[in-house]
């Protein structure tokens, strides 16, 4: 299937880990059990969702979509316009960058309860990675456009939601500078 494909909405999602300074991809240890359980119920065992009040999970699910991705496919490529935030149902996804002389370098393998592409609800740059199915998936999408209307109606909603991506993206600026220490003191860089 491609990326136009869509299927009623399942449940799905989680946080995305920091890369590993080895050049092969790390895999993220969480791993969210789907199986049999409704959208707001994944979406509650979700870090960046966790300790949400149904009413809001619920509107939150209501305006998502499933989609499906052969692996191989590309579901974003650095440089893209960002509109869509991705939480991984089934399968994985690897995030990764292209590096002159050196080809495709993994930052992470993602895989059921991580979430991707969340930069571009908050800010309108360009995707700054390639995100491409590692292995045949699901995912739940949401659109900036539908979310920034949900946000718009439930101001307490959207308080906390950005709260949370903050918080989200601050933790991998740190974990991109240790990275970044890392192999400047490793002479790697």
């Amino acid at each position: 299937m491609s990326a136009n494909d869509k299927s009623p909405m399942f449940p799905g999602v989680g946080n995305v880990p920091a890369g590993r300074a080895s050049g092969q991809a790390q895999v993220d240890p969480q791993v969210v059990d789907v199986a049999g359980k409704s959208t707001e119920e994944i979406l509650a065992q979700i870090e960046v969702f966790a300790d949400l009040p149904s009413s809001h999970l619920r509107e939150i699910a209501e305006i998502g979509s499933e989609e499906q991705f052969r692996g191989g496919e590309h579901i974003f490529s650095e440089g893209d316009a960002g509109d869509k935030f991705y939480l991984i149902l089934d399968g994985a996804i690897r995030i990764s960058r292209t590096v002159p002389g050196m080809g495709e370098e993994a930052l992470a393998v993602l895989r059921p309860g991580t979430y991707f592409g969340e930069m571009s609800l908050v800010d309108e740059a360009p995707r700054s990675a390639d995100a491409i199915v590692h292995e045949r998936c699901r995912l739940f999408v949401i659109t900036r456009r539908d979310l920034q209307d949900l946000l718009f109606v439930d101001r307490d909603l959207a308080y906390e939601l950005l709260w949370r991506f903050v918080r989200t993206l601050s933790r991998r600026l740190r974990a991109t500078n240790d990275k970044m220490t890392f192999l400047a003191t490793t002479n790697k860089f």
